[in-house]
C-alpha cells in the first residue's frame, strides 16, 4: 500500500515542498520542510498534527523553499527531534548556513503565537487577549540552529541505506532509501525510496542539464552520463513523485552558454554607462552558480585588452556568505567535473611554484574580484559610494544580496537605495512565486511589472548583434514592508508570560523537555541529548501515553482551566500534588509504573563531560577575587584564558604572530590584501550602528515605506530547473506506473498531466495513472499486483532448501497445483476410550487445479505438492540456477581483505585484487569479473577466490 499526500506546494503559485508518504504497515515518510517568505504558522498545522505519526524525515535541497522549516519544528513541535533525518553533506551545512542568515535577518522567522491560543489560555485576561497581536516565539540561536542540523544523518550519493525509524514508529520493515544527484543545487536529492513491492522516486526540482558548477541529474548515469536509457535503480518505478514548476518553460536554444552570455552582456549595458546593478540570490545553494560565473567573467574580462567589467566593482552581500563560501571551498567533489580539474590543475601549480615569490590566483572559489559583505553597516556605505559618485564619472558596480523575494535580506535595503536612479538596473533570475491569498513579495511586484511592460521597453544592441531588453519602471509607487522587534509591556507581557508558564507546565507533565523548545531547566537532559538513554522496553506505550496526556491537558486549556486534574496528571501527582503520598499503578504501563523522578545528569559534550574551569583554580588564583566576586584568572587579560577563535592577543605584533581576521575589522597583510582575498578599503573599517534588538519577550511590528521606482528591471532565467522539453523526455523514458505531479501552479500541472497521459500510453493493458492532487489531498498509489494464497505440501516442504541473503530467506520451488476443500472431516471414534486418542482426518479428495476450477470453486485452498516422477520429464519444469542479491564491491574488498588479499579502488569504480584480478558492476548491476592470467602463488588462485567471495554473498538457488 502506498498514499500520497502534498502538505504543500501542489497546484498552487508557492515553491515551498512538503509531501507526506505512507508505505504498508503505517510507516510515514515526510519528504521536505520548506516554507515561503511569508512564515505563515497555518501551513504547518497539518504537518504538527502528523509529528507523533512520523518515521523519517527526508531532505532534498538547501534551500528556503526545502528546509526553512526545519528549525522551527525541531524548536516548537513535540518530539520532532527524535525522528531521523536524512540529508546529504552538503544540504545540512549549506542548509545551516541559510537558516543562520534567515533567522538573523529577520525576527518575522520566528514567527507568531496563535490569536487563538492566546485567548484560550490567557482566560485572566480576556479583554487584553483581542488585543495582543504578533507576539513572537523564542528565536533559536546559532548553538540550537547547529545542534539541530546535527542530528541530521549524512548520506553519499547511490549509497543504499536502511534507516532507523523514529520511536513511535512502526517496524519499517527493511525499507531502503538511496539518494541521486538532481542537480539544481549543491547537493540536491533525487529520493529513490524501496518498501516491500513499492519502489517510489520522489523527484522534486531537478536540473538535467550541466551548469558551472552543479552537475545534472543522475537519470542517464551521473555527471557527463550520456547513456540513451535511464539507469536500471531509477527505470520503472511503482510510482514516480516529480515536480511541474518550469512545464511551460522552453528550452534554450544555446542552453547554459546563451544564458551565461545574456547576462554578462545585460551587465555591461548597465556598468558602462555608470549604473549599479542588483541581482537578488538565494544565500545558500544558486548563489554559488551565480558567483562562480561572474568571478570567472572578471578574471577573463581583466586577461583581455579590452576589458569592460575589471572597471565595475562586484559584491555579495549576506549576513552568513562567508561560511556559504568555506563550505564550498571543501565539497568541490559534489561540483560538476569540470570544477575539479579546476582545482587539480590550481593544485600543481601551487606545488610547483611552492616557494616562489608571485602569488598565484586563488581556485574555484578563491575570489580575487568578488567582496563579500556581512554587514548592514557595510551595505549603507557602499549605498552612500552609489549616491555620492551619481555626479561625477561613476564607476559601475555589481551587488548580489540576498535574497531572492526581496523580503528578508540585504536585497531590499539595496533596491531602496537604487530605486531612484534610472541608471540602475534590478536582474531577476527567477520567477518569483506568490502564496494563494498573500500579499506579492517585492520581487514579485518587479516580475509583473517586467511582464506588463506598461512603461516602455529599452532595447540595446550588444557586440554580437543580440537585443538586450529592460524595462521602465516608470516612477511607480513600490510599498516595501519593514519588520521589527518590540519589547512587551503591561498587559501584553502579562498575556505573554501566562502563555509561557502554561507551555512550560504542559510540558512537565511530559518528564522530558522538547528539545529547549522553552526555557527550562539546563540541567534536565531534554530529547535531543538523550535519545540512547530513554529509549526503554516499553517505549511505545510511554510516547502514547505522552500523546494522551499532552491531548488530554489542551483539552482543559482549550475550556480556560489551566490547572491540570488528578486523572491528567497520572503519576505526576506523587510530586505535584501536596500530602498524596499513594497511586494504584497496578495495570498501567510505561512511566506510570514507576515514581516520577526527573533524572538529573551532567550536560556532556562531544568531548566528553562539560568542565568548569572555575573548579580547577589555583589557590593564588582564587585569592585574587574582585569586588564583585569574579576571578581576575577569567579576565581577558590573563594567561591561562582560552581565547575565542577571532580574538587577537593583545600585544602579539612580533613577526611570527600571525594576524586573526576579525568579524568586522579586516587584518591587512604586508600587500594590502585582507583575509578574503580582496584590497583593503574603507568598507572595513566601518562601524555596525544597527540598533540592539530587544532582548526579552517581544512583538512583531511592521512599517510600510513607499518609494518611487525609477530603475530598470531585467529577468534572464537562472533558476536552473528541468524545463518543458527534459520533462517530455525523461519521464517515458523512466517509464513510471503511476505519475504524481506536484511542486506547480494549476496551469503548468494540467497541461504537463495531459501531455504525460498521452506519451505514456498503455501500461500493458491498463492506462498509466496520472494524479495531480492538491494541498491536503491523498492519492492511492500503490503497485497492482495479484495475491494468492497457496498451502505447501508436507512433502514439498521436506525438499526446500533455504538460502539467507541480508536477513531474507528464499528458495525456488516447483511443484503441482492441486484443489482441497478448506475444511476437513474428522473420523467418528471407535469407542468410547478413544476419545483421547489424537484423531485422524480423512483425507480429502485431491483434484487437478486449472484455472477454471479455480474460478468456480468455492471454500477450495490451493495446495501445492510435489511433481509425480512420471510427469517431470514432460512438464520440464526444472528450473536453471538463479543468482539473487545484490553485491557491493565494498563488501567484496572488505572480504578479499579479512582473507589476507590486497584489494583497492582503482580508476571510476574498479576494485583490483592482488593486481591480476578485477571486478566492475555495470549500471544494470551485473559483475563483470577479469584476470590478467599471472601465475598462481603457492595454493592460492586469485580468480577462483574472487569468485567464490561473490557466490558467497549471493544466493544460488535452484528449483525443489
Amino acid at each position: 500500500m502506498f498514499t500520497f499526500c502534498p502538505l504543500q506546494g501542489a497546484l498552487s503559485e508557492s515553491t515551498a515542498s512538503q509531501s507526506l508518504l505512507e508505505l504498508d504497515g503505517g510507516v510515514k515518510v515526510l519528504v521536505g520542510l520548506g516554507w515561503d517568505e511569508t512564515f505563515d504558522l497555518g501551513k504547518l498545522e497539518e504537518l504538527e498534527k502528523q509529528v507523533p505519526t512520523l518515521s523519517l524525515i527526508l531532505l532534498t535541497h538547501a534551500t528556503a523553499s526545502h528546509l526553512a522549516a526545519y528549525v522551527h519544528c525541531c524548536k516548537n513541535f513535540p518530539l520532532f527531534t527524535r525522528i531521523p533525518a536524512y540529508a546529504t553533506r552538503p544540504v545540512i551545512d549549506l542548509g545551516r548556513s541559510l537558516i543562520q542568515d534567515l533567522y538573523s535577518s529577520t525576527p518575522a522567522a520566528s514567527t507568531t503565537i496563535r490569536q487563538t491560543s492566546l485567548s484560550e489560555i490567557a482566560y485572566a485576561y480576556t479583554q487584553t487577549a483581542a488585543t495582543a497581536q504578533n507576539l513572537l516565539l523564542q528565536s533559536p540561536t546559532p548553538d540550537q540552529i547547529a545542534r539541530y542540523f546535527s542530528l541530521i544523518q549524512p548520506l553519499k550519493y547511490s549509497q543504499p541505506h536502511q534507516p532507523l525509524p523514529s520511536p513511535f514508529s512502526p517496524p519499517l520493515n527493511g525499507l531502503t532509501i538511496t539518494a541521486y544527484n538532481s542537480g539544481h543545487t549543491l547537493g540536491g536529492t533525487i529520493w529513490h525510496i524501496q518498501h516491500g513491492l513499492e519502489s517510489i522516486v520522489y523527484a522534486v526540482d531537478w536540473n538535467q542539464a550541466r551548469e558551472n558548477v552543479f552537475a545534472g541529474a543522475a537519470w542517464l548515469g551521473g555527471a557527463g552520463g550520456g547513456g540513451a536509457e535511464v539507469i536500471e535503480q531509477l527505470r520503472k518505478p511503482t510510482a514516480l513523485i516529480c515536480s511541474s514548476r518550469g512545464a511551460q518553460k522552453s528550452a534554450q536554444t544555446a542552453g547554459r552558454a546563451k544564458r551565461d552570455e545574456q547576462l554578462l552582456e545585460t551587465i555591461k549595458t548597465c556598468v558602462t554607462k555608470g549604473g549599479t546593478v542588483l541581482i537578488p540570490v538565494d544565500s545558500s545553494a544558486r548563489v554559488l552558480e551565480l558567483s562562480y560565473l561572474l568571478e570567472h567573467a572578471w578574471r577573463a574580462d581583466a586577461a583581455s585588452d579590452n576589458g569592460v567589467l575589471t572597471s565595475a566593482k562586484l559584491y555579495l552581500a549576506g549576513r552568513n556568505m562567508s561560511s556559504t563560501m568555506r563550505y564550498a571551498r571543501s565539497m568541490l567533489e559534489w561540483m560538476d567535473d569540470n570544477i575539479v580539474q579546476e582545482f587539480e590543475a590550481f593544485a600543481e601549480g601551487q606545488r610547483k611554484a611552492n616557494g616562489a615569490v608571485e602569488k598565484k590566483e586563488g581556485g574555484p572559489f578563491d575570489f580575487k574580484y568578488l567582496r563579500l559583505l556581512e554587514r548592514k553597516a557595510q551595505v549603507s556605505k557602499l549605498l552612500d559610494q552609489v549616491a555620492s559618485a551619481q555626479g561625477e564619472v561613476a564607476k559601475g558596480r555589481v551587488i548580489l544580496a540576498s535574497d531572492t523575494s526581496m523580503e528578508w535580506g540585504f536585497s531590499k535595503d539595496v533596491l531602496k537605495g537604487l530605486a531612484k536612479d534610472p541608471n540602475n538596473l534590478v536582474i531577476l533570475t527567477d520567477r518569483p512565486t506568490i502564496a494563494k491569498d498573500d500579499r506579492p513579495s517585492i520581487a514579485r511586484t518587479l516580475w509583473e511589472w517586467w511582464r506588463e511592460r506598461k512603461d516602455g521597453v529599452s532595447v540595446e544592441q550588444t557586440s554580437t548583434g543580440d537585443n538586450i531588453e529592460t524595462v521602465q519602471a516608470g516612477g511607480r509607487e513600490l510599498e516595501i514592508r519593514e519588520a521589527s522587534r518590540q519589547a512587551l509591556e503591561g498587559d501584553e507581557l502579562a498575556v505573554y508570560q501566562q502563555w509561557l508558564a502554561t507551555q512550560r507546565q504542559l510540558q512537565a507533565t511530559q518528564q522530558t523537555g522538547t528539545a529547549g523548545s522553552l526555557d527550562g531547566p539546563t540541567d534536565v537532559v531534554d530529547d535531543a541529548s538523550s535519545e540512547s538513554s530513554s529509549d526503554s522496553e516499553d517505549e511505545d506505550g510511554q510516547q502514547q501515553g505522552k500523546a494522551l496526556t499532552v491531548s488530554a491537558t489542551l483539552g482543559q486549556a482549550g475550556r480556560k482551566n489551566v490547572i491540570l486534574k488528578d486523572e491528567d496528571l497520572g503519576i505526576n501527582i506523587l510530586i505535584k500534588r501536596k500530602d498524596v503520598y499513594d497511586f494504584d499503578s497496578r495495570g498501567k504501563k510505561g512511566r506510570e509504573r514507576c515514581f516520577p523522578v526527573a533524572i538529573r545528569r551532567k550536560r556532556n559534550d562531544d568531548f566528553g563531560e562539560l568542565i568548569r574551569p572555575e573548579d580547577y583554580l589555583r589557590a593564588e588564583e582564587k585569592d585574587e577575587d574582585n569586588a564583585d566576586g569574579s576571578h581576575l584568572a577569567l579576565d581577558d587579560d590573563k594567561l591561562g584564558k582560552k581565547r575565542k577563535w577571532d580574538d587577537v592577543i593583545k600585544g602579539a605584533n612580533g613577526p611570527n604572530k600571525r594576524p586573526q581576521p576579525g568579524k568586522g575589522v579586516a587584518e591587512d597583510g604586508d600587500d594590502g590584501i585582507s583575509a578574503d582575498g580582496h584590497a583593503a578599503d574603507d568598507l572595513d573599517d566601518v562601524e555596525d550602528t544597527e540598533p540592539e534588538e530587544p532582548a526579552g519577550p517581544c512583538k512583531l511590528v511592521y512599517t510600510t515605506e513607499t518609494i518611487q521606482a525609477k530603475l530598470r528591471i531585467g529577468f534572464v532565467d537562472f533558476s536552473g530547473l528541468h524545463d518543458r522539453r527534459s520533462l517530455d523526455m525523461l519521464i517515458p523514458l523512466i517509464q513510471p506506473r503511476k505519475l504524481i505531479l506536484v511542486g506547480g501552479n494549476h496551469e503548468e500541472t494540467m497541461s504537463l498531466a495531459e501531455d504525460c497521459r498521452a506519451a505514456l500510453g498503455m501500461d500493458g493493458d491498463k492506462a498509466v495513472d496520472v494524479f495531480t492532487p492538491s494541498v491536503g489531498v491523498w492519492v492511492d498509489a500503490s503497485v497492482d499486483t495479484n495475491a494468492w494464497v497457496v498451502k505447501l505440501a508436507d512433502p514439498l516442504v521436506k525438499k526446500l532448501k533455504w538460502q539467507n541473503v541480508r536477513g531474507l530467506s528464499i528458495v525456488t520451488i516447483s511443484g503441482q497445483l492441486l484443489a482441497t476443500n478448506t475444511t476437513a472431516e474428522a473420523t467418528e471414534p471407535s469407542d468410547e476410550d478413544s476419545s483421547n486418542k489424537r484423531q485422524k482426518t480423512e483425507p480429502s479428495t485431491a483434484v487437478a487445479l486449472t484455472s477454471t476450477a479455480l474460478a468456480n470453486s468455492s471454500g477450495v485452498l490451493p495446495v501445492l505438492d510435489v511433481i509425480p516422477s512420471n510427469l517431470v520429464s514432460a512438464a520440464r519444469t526444472a528450473a536453471q540456477p538463479l543468482h539473487v542479491g545484490d553485491l557491493r564491491l565494498a563488501d567484496l574488498r572488505r572480504a578479499m581483505q579479512g582473507s589476507g588479499h590486497g584489494a583497492e579502488f582503482r580508476g571510476e569504480g574498479i576494485l583490483v585484487i592482488d593486481g591480476s584480478v578485477s571486478v566492475r558492476k555495470t549500471a544494470e548491476g551485473r559483475i563483470e569479473v577479469e584476470s590478467v592470467g599471472l601465475p598462481v602463488v603457492g595454493r592460492r588462485n586469485t580468480l577462483y577466490e574472487v569468485k567464490r567471495a561473490i557466490y558467497d554473498n549471493l544466493a544460488v538457488v535452484a528449483g525443489a
